[in-house]
C-alpha cells in the first residue's frame, strides 16, 4: 500500500507537525511504545540496526554518584539511531554526571516528546531542521547548538535514467510519510534544481523497509530515507546516491539536527539547560575523536542492534560530529531560507526574525 499525494504549502506545513525527529522516532510507520521503537521490516540487514529495548535496561542499571547539583532528568533518546550518538556517548562516558546531571535516557512517541517539552517533564532533544516548522507554528522551544551533518540519502536504482536532480522532473518520488524530513531534504533538492516540488514530482509514501519493494514494482522511480537505508541501498543493491545531505552542495557543511531546549526549561534554569549542553558538547567532541570507539559502544551497549562496526563507524565518520554555536545560527538562517522556498515554512517567513525567536544562547 501506498499513498500519493501533490500537497499545496499549507498542507506540507501542517503535516511536517507530524514529522518525527530524525534523530528520534525515525518513521510514522514504525510502532512507538514506551519500548518499542523498532521498524517493521523483513530484511535481516535492515532488521539488524533497529533498537533493543535492552538499552534501556543497561542504562536503569548504571551506577550513579551519590548527588547531582541538577538533578535528575530524562532525556527521550533510546531511538536506534546510529546519529543519537551524542546523548549516549554523555550517558555512558560520565558527560551528564560530570555535569551534576542524573540523566535517564528513555524512549517514546512524537506526540510524548512533544508534551513533555511543552510541560517541562522533558528539557531538550536531539532534533532535525524540521522542528522549525513546530516552531513556528507555537512550541516552546530553542536550538542551543548544532550537532552534525548527515543522515538522510535520496537514491535511485541500478540502470536508472536519473542521473541528476534535474532529472525528477515527472518522476515519482517514494518517502516514509508525506510531510516527513526525507521529503524536506528531497524537495529541497528539487527546488534547487529549479523544479517546483509540488508541481513537478509526485510523492508517494511507504513504509521505511517497503521503498525498495516499490522501486521494484514499478510503482516509485527514486526514493529519499534515513540512513541505514539509503546507505544499505547502496552497499548492497547497487544503488546510486543523488543526493547526500552530508556532501550534497545544498546541505553539506551544515547542520541537519540539533540540540533543542524546553523554553520552560530556559526560563526556569538557565544554568541546567547550560550544563546539559556542556555535556553534548563534549560528547560530540569525543566522537569525533572516537568514530569506531562510539561505534562499539553503540554496538556492545545495544543503543543499535547490528554487529556491523565499519558500517556504523563509517556512517559516525559522515555526519562530522562538532556542537556548533555560530555556525548552528548560520545554518538556521540557511534552512528558514531553503523550507520558505519548498512549502515547509511560511513563504513570507524571514530568517533573521525566525532566528531571534527560535536560537538561545546557552553560553551567554
Amino acid at each position: 500500500m501506498n499513498t500519493s499525494k501533490k500537497l499545496p504549502a499549507v498542507l506540507l506545513v501542517t503535516s511536517a507537525l507530524l514529522v518525527v525527529t530524525a534523530c528520534g522516532n525515525n518513521t510514522a510507520n514504525q510502532k512507538t511504545s514506551a519500548n518499542n521503537h523498532n521498524h517493521s521490516t523483513s530484511s535481516p540487514t535492515v532488521a539488524a540496526l533497529s533498537p533493543l529495548s535492552s538499552a534501556a535496561a543497561s542504562n536503569s542499571s548504571k551506577a550513579a554518584p551519590a548527588s547531582y547539583k541538577y538533578g535528575k532528568l530524562k532525556i527521550q533518546a533510546l531511538s536506534g539511531a546510529v546519529c543519537g550518538a551524542p546523548s549516549y556517548v554523555a550517558y555512558e562516558k560520565g558527560f551528564f554526571a560530570e555535569e551534576g546531571l542524573d540523566v535517564e535516557l528513555v524512549s517514546g512517541s512524537m506526540d510524548a516528546m512533544k508534551t513533555g517539552l511543552t510541560t517541562g517533564e522533558f528539557t531538550v532533544t536531539n532534533g532535525d531542521f524540521v522542528w522549525f516548522t513546530s516552531i513556528q507554528q507555537g512550541l516552546d522551544l530553542k536550538v542551543i547548538g548544532g550537532l552534525h551533518h548527515g543522515c538522510i540519502k535520496l537514491v535511485v536504482p541500478p540502470g536508472s535514467v536519473i542521473k541528476t536532480a534535474a532529472d525528477l522532473k515527472g518522476k515519482r518520488i517514494g518517502v516514509d510519510e508525506i510531510g516527513g524530513v526525507p521529503m524536506a531534504v528531497a524537495s529541497v533538492v528539487v527546488t534547487n534544481a529549479g523544479l517546483d516540488p509540488q508541481k513537478d514530482v509526485q510523492w508517494l509514501a511507504y513504509p521505511l523497509d517497503q521503498l525498495q519493494e516499490g522501486v521494484r514494482k514499478g510503482e516509485i522511480d527514486v526514493y529519499a530515507a534515513w540512513d541505514p537505508f539509503g546507505k544499505l541501498a547502496e552497499v548492497n543493491n547497487g544503488y546510486t546516491v543523488l543526493a547526500d545531505i552530508s556532501t550534497d552542495s545544498n546541505f553539506a557543511g551544515k547542520s541537519c539536527c540539533f540540540l533543542y531546549a524546553s523554553g520552560k526549561q530556559i526560563e526556569e534554569d538557565p544554568e541546567r539547560v547550560a550544563a546539559i549542553a556542556r555535556a553534548y558538547q563534549k560528547a560530540t567532541a569525543w566522537i569525533a575523536e572516537h568514530p569506531e570507539e562510539t561505534a562499539k559502544l553503540e554496538i556492545e551497549k545495544k543503543y543499535v542492534a547490528t554487529g556491523d562496526v565499519k558500517l556504523v563507524t563509517d556512517l559516525i565518520e559522515s555526519y562530522h560530529f562538532n556542537y556548533t554555536t555560530d555556525a548552528a545560527q548560520e545554518d538556521i538562517r540557511y534552512f528558514v531560507k531553503q523550507f520558505s522556498k519548498t512549502g515547509f515554512l511560511k513563504k513570507d517567513t524571514d530568517p533573521d526574525e525566525f532566528l531571534k525567536k527560535a536560537y538561545y544562547d546557552v553560553f551567554k
